[in-house]
């Protein structure tokens, strides 16, 4: 429970405790700070993090990460949490919500390797480390002659795996190797145009309870309009194609001035049919117009992908 303290506030922050979540959180923490508020970290080990020896898209998916946090702010241990806002389901429990999105860092995936220095110097048959169904639909279409293999575990544990020789390459998030210092371990950062960036990515979210209005306005300070505009489209295109940890889909939005423009992606990670692509512009003032853009685009992209690639239908159409 938020008590105040002089003109500041007392709030307490539910994180994980690898690494780059307490970075996040304390930068979160240094923000509310300089606002004048008291902010103590509640840190806490999630089922994500404990269950690193099967993929996400077969233990439960990105809520594995959240759910503990949620249970903080339920019962009262915590005020707000702070997650990387590619990990936060799209659709929140009810009672919750997405109470600010701060700017974005890089939102690209990196390459990552001790031994080649892009992609392309990569011998066929090398092996590649991936989080996600989504870099490794992507990656197959890149380079189909190379193997793509499961890679669990916190950031710091990846390089770990990485050094030790277990792979000759490894792709992460930008985002969390710059946030760490790490920016010397990008040999490449992909341009969107060939690795699509999943819905999110590299964007900061905090979650309250609905109920907390209070919270709600203070954090407002925090938040930044664009990259919520942005974050806004993609979800939308991630939660009506039914998005998550078992499906290899992309979304990314950029803005030209008030327009939009939003990508999306989805790939057969069993090589039965072509990576989908489309891309849909339109102007976009707020979450509601960002919403429908990305709703209409998923509606698109849900038509494409049973037209050129003759699959069944990919994911739900309700929403």
């Amino acid at each position: 429970m938020v008590v105040g303290r002089g003109k500041g506030l007392e709030i307490k922050i539910a994180t994980r405790e690898s690494r780059l979540a307490l970075w996040q959180a304390e930068h979160v923490r240094e923000r509310l700070q300089a606002l004048g508020h008291q902010v103590q970290l509640l840190g806490m080990t999630t089922l994500g993090d404990q269950i690193l020896d099967r993929s996400l898209s077969k233990v439960g998916g990105k809520g594995l990460f959240v759910k503990e946090l949620e249970l903080a702010l339920e019962d009262g241990r915590a005020d707000l949490a702070v997650h990387s806002l590619k990990d936060v389901p799209m659709a929140l429990p009810e009672g919750f919500e997405l109470a600010c999105v701060m700017a974005r860092e890089d939102p690209r995936d990196a390459f990552v390797s001790n031994r080649y220095a892009c992609l392309e110097d990569l011998p066929s048959g090398a092996l590649l480390g991936s989080s996600s169904l989504r870099r490794a639909a992507l990656l197959g279409n890149l380079r189909p002659d190379l193997r793509v293999e499961p890679l669990r575990g916190n950031l710091d544990t990846r390089l770990r795996k990485l050094d030790s020789g277990a792979y000759d390459g490894i792709v992460l998030a930008a985002a969390g190797l710059k946030r760490l210092g790490l920016d010397s371990r990008i040999r490449v950062a992909f341009e969107p145009t060939d690795m699509l960036p999943a819905a999110g990515q590299g964007a900061l979210g905090i979650e309250i309870r609905s109920d907390r209005q209070d919270l709600r306005e203070l954090l407002m300070p925090l938040a930044d309009h664009q990259t919520w505009l942005r974050v806004t489209a993609e979800r939308a295109v991630s939660r009506v194609m039914g998005g998550s940890c078992s499906m290899p889909l992309a979304a990314y939005a950029q803005m030209q001035a008030s327009i939009m423009v939003l990508d999306a992606a989805w790939g057969d990670i069993e090589g039965r049919a072509p990576l989908v692509k489309v891309s849909r512009r339109g102007p976009v003032q707020s979450l509601e117009d960002a919403n429908q853009l990305g709703e209409s685009l998923a509606h698109e992209l849900r038509q494409t992908i049973v037209a050129q690639g003759g699959v069944a239908d990919p994911g739900p159409s309700a929403h």
